[in-house]
């Protein structure tokens, strides 16, 4: 098992971040939790609960949230206010999807920092956490963003602990999935141990995208790679909401970190 070098002293959880970001965390799963998120909305997982219809509860979610963070009433406001209310986690979500290193995706790199404790490694370059252009930048980028909605951390914590409920609730006995990763820059990833020579074990970011589907990843890069990823990793995939809400098909947000990975031939 490696030990990661990119992670913070401190998290939201009851699980080491060294320990979460480490590679044996994805062939030995264990559950996450931010501390918190679910005791103080026991409401909405207990309406969760009564409904069979995972796209009912995918409804209930998002209603949750348009009320408890007034996401509903953007159009009442002016200004700064006005914008901050109508840029729902829903749009950052979907700003992930069409550029990981826009503001949104610096938002979503913070939060995996603030809750799990791992640090993000780059933004639209490489992060030495040093005052370098490119973190100047990332920083900005995450005041930026943080700065367009309401209490985003807050929401995204929700997304997060609405992801594992789900995930639990479908797949009971299941800790890991398979899951693709197209990339264009295999040898940039720093590697930490070679198995062989198309399996090794490299360092991501401290959030990325995967696909469940093989084919599709090809879409993504001019290299695959094969992963077995812990569920309790597993920030949001596009699945768990309804199609009216959120665009994206068969896309995956994982807390990164030392990952085995197999490199497969088209």
């Amino acid at each position: 098992m490696t030990t990661p070098s990119r992670v913070v002293a401190f998290n939201h959880c009851a699980i080491p971040p060294w320990i979460i970001a480490s590679d044996h965390f994805n062939l030995e799963p264990r559950p996450l939790e931010i501390s918190g998120v679910r005791r103080s909305n026991r409401d909405l997982f207990e309406k969760l609960d009564q409904q069979a219809d995972p796209e009912a509860r995918g409804h209930i979610f998002h209603d949750y949230l348009d009320v408890k963070f007034a996401l509903h009433q953007w159009s009442e406001y002016s200004g700064k206010a006005r914008s901050s209310i109508r840029n729902s986690y829903l749009r950052f979500l979907n700003g992930w999807q069409v550029d990981s290193n826009n503001v949104e995706g610096a938002v979503l790199k913070s939060w995996v920092e603030s809750r799990f404790g791992v640090i993000p490694t780059f933004h639209r370059g490489i992060l030495r956490r040093i005052e370098e252009e490119e973190d100047n930048r990332f920083a900005r980028d995450r005041m930026k963003g943080s700065a367009r909605t309401n209490a985003i951390y807050s929401q995204l914590d929700l997304v997060y602990e609405y992801c594992q409920y789900e995930y639990n609730r479908r797949f009971p006995t299941k800790k890991t999935l398979t899951l693709y990763r197209g990339t264009n820059d295999p040898e940039e990833h720093p590697l930490i141990e070679r198995r062989s020579q198309r399996e090794n074990c490299i360092r991501l970011n401290n959030l990325v995208s995967f696909t469940s589907d093989r084919e599709k990843a090809w879409e993504f890069g001019s290299s695959v790679w094969q992963a077995t990823c812990a569920i309790s990793k597993i920030v949001f995939s596009s699945d768990l909401l309804p199609s009216s809400l959120l665009s994206g098909e068969n896309e995956y947000l994982l807390i990164g970190g030392d990952y085995w990975v197999k490199e497969l031939l088209y």
